[in-house]
């Protein structure tokens, strides 16, 4: 993979900047973590070198000085609003980051439930929370929020949530998705870090956009594609540029937010200009660590193309609206791409076009693109990753890697034993017949070993696939994109 960012120099800018913050604020500063702690894949994508788990390695650095502060909102909980891509609800999400950070020895300070309004399932939350010796915190919605900035700012505001008590100088706000409350807790303590004669700071960790890239750079609009069913808008910051005559880029909801923001912040600390602009609020030293502007353009184009399919599928599917499709066919536009573009789609569809069957295409470190189809035995991707790993490991195509007399019983356990209507093997069934071949085939057992330098190789299906082999490919690593091409006419897909 080529690199095109810096990732040791950006983990010691962010360090740096952060303490230099805290510094600022006299020894305490309430940080808002925005996007994910671990396995942040899409920045990984659009700036090849970034560390997936930068921010929690980060964490870890600083951990001295830091402790976690988790936000949920009751409403979340009640509706077991879940994580897409691990498919688990947001109230087990919390559970299992607080084990992941645990075993990184941060201290994890409590959990608290935001615009709680007697939600039973949140009540089962907290319950299990404190059986389990988590502390935990009720906010309930504050009357007037967020215009009402008189009555926020007192006792009957952020004085009426309780007061978390926290003994290191940086601590870190996160949630596991959007709409948790973070920034509303976030306020509140300092409020009451200022009722109590403590000064304390508030700032915004958030990668997404590079304030200081273009506003039409491909990072930033790969940005605006992975946010399309969200309508964030990315734009030049009026307050920074007013205040610094600076041009800078932000997000509409944290520009349309910042004058509310302000005017908390100045009613509580007393002071008008605690930030003139958005942009201020941010400690992001991304844009610093790009060391090949080229590289960081062509990965964030691919992840733009890799969003328009991902939403031109699930429209299809009714999962969600053309309406973010239609962004991201803007967004192409303004790039002047199209998503035939992407290397692996023409190779994939000619492919089929050729076969008369579904087929798909894998792109390898080298850049060769490696076809294959369906057949009566195995689904095309099925295919297409034994081609892969043979060509990978310098096996010549010819050359059988799992023979029928391990096919064929596979095949008949997943349809006479475990009822399954697929006729085909799925990506997971061949792999498990390559695992067995390799137990008595060196050639077999070569191909197996290869498997882990699929990880970050793009691939395109001509046809959509079931969660299965879908969530197989995303395993290895498959930076996969479909075809908005239901697989057969069966209604239950």
């Amino acid at each position: 993979m080529e690199i095109g960012f810096d990732n040791d120099l950006y983990i010691r800018k962010q360090t740096e900047n952060i303490l230099a913050r805290i510094d600022q604020f006299r020894g305490k500063l309430y940080l808002e973590f925005g996007g994910k702690l671990f396995d942040d894949y899409h920045a990984a994508r659009v700036l090849p070198g970034f560390d997936v788990n930068g921010k929690i390695r980060l964490l870890h650095e600083l951990r001295d000085k830091a402790e976690i502060i988790f936000c949920i909102s009751a409403g979340d909980i009640e509706k077991t609003k879940m994580r897409a891509d691990l498919g688990i609800s947001y109230d087990m999400e919390v559970l299992r980051l607080i084990d992941d950070i645990h075993a990184m020895d941060i201290a994890v300070n409590s959990v608290v439930i935001t615009q709680y309004t007697g939600q039973p399932a949140a009540d089962g939350f907290a319950k299990k929370l404190t059986e389990r010796g988590v502390a935990n915190y009720i906010h309930r919605p504050i009357t007037g929020y967020p215009m009402a900035v008189d009555h926020i700012c007192s006792d009957e505001g952020y004085g009426s949530n309780p007061y978390i008590e926290t003994t290191k100088p940086l601590v870190v706000l996160t949630a596991p998705g959007p709409g948790s409350g973070k920034l509303a807790t976030a306020l509140s303590q300092v409020y009451h870090e200022y009722k109590r004669g403590i000064m304390a700071g508030y700032a915004k960790f958030e990668t997404f956009p590079i304030w200081n890239l273009p506003l039409k750079h491909p990072v930033n609009l790969a940005y605006e594609a992975a946010t399309a069913d969200l309508n964030d808008v990315n734009m030049i910051d009026p307050f920074h540029l007013e205040a610094y005559g600076e041009t800078t880029v932000n997000y509409n909801r944290d520009v349309e937010a910042f004058p509310i923001v302000q005017t908390i912040l100045a009613r509580i600390t007393g002071d008008k200009d605690f930030y003139r602009s958005p942009t201020d609020m941010g400690v992001n030293m991304a844009g610093y660590a790009i060391s090949d502007d080229a590289v960081v353009r062509r990965a964030a184009t691919e992840e733009i193309f890799r969003r328009y399919y991902k939403a031109a599928c699930e429209a299809k599917q009714g999962k969600a609206s053309e309406d973010s499709l239609h962004k991201i066919e803007s967004i192409m536009q303004q790039l002047g791409v199209t998503a035939e573009g992407r290397a692996v789609v023409a190779p994939a569809l000619e492919k089929q076009r050729v076969a008369g069957c579904p087929a798909a295409a894998v792109q390898l470190p080298d850049g060769r693109i490696i076809t294959g189809k369906a057949s009566d035995l195995m689904s095309a991707c099925s295919a297409t990753v034994l081609n892969s790993i043979k060509a990978l490991s310098g096996i010549q195509d010819d050359i059988l890697l799992i023979s029928e007399q391990v096919l064929k019983p596979l095949l008949r356990l997943k349809i006479d034993y475990l009822g399954s209507r697929s006729s085909v093997l799925k990506v997971d069934d061949v792999l498990a017949g390559l695992a067995v071949s390799a137990a008595t085939s060196p050639v077999a057992a070569r191909a197996l070993a290869a498997i882990p330098l699929l990880r970050d190789c793009d691939m395109h299906s001509t046809q959509m696939l079931h969660t299965g082999d879908e969530g197989t490919l995303r395993k290895l690593g498959l930076r996969l994109t479909m075809e908005p091409v239901y697989p057969s006419k069966d209604l239950f897909f």
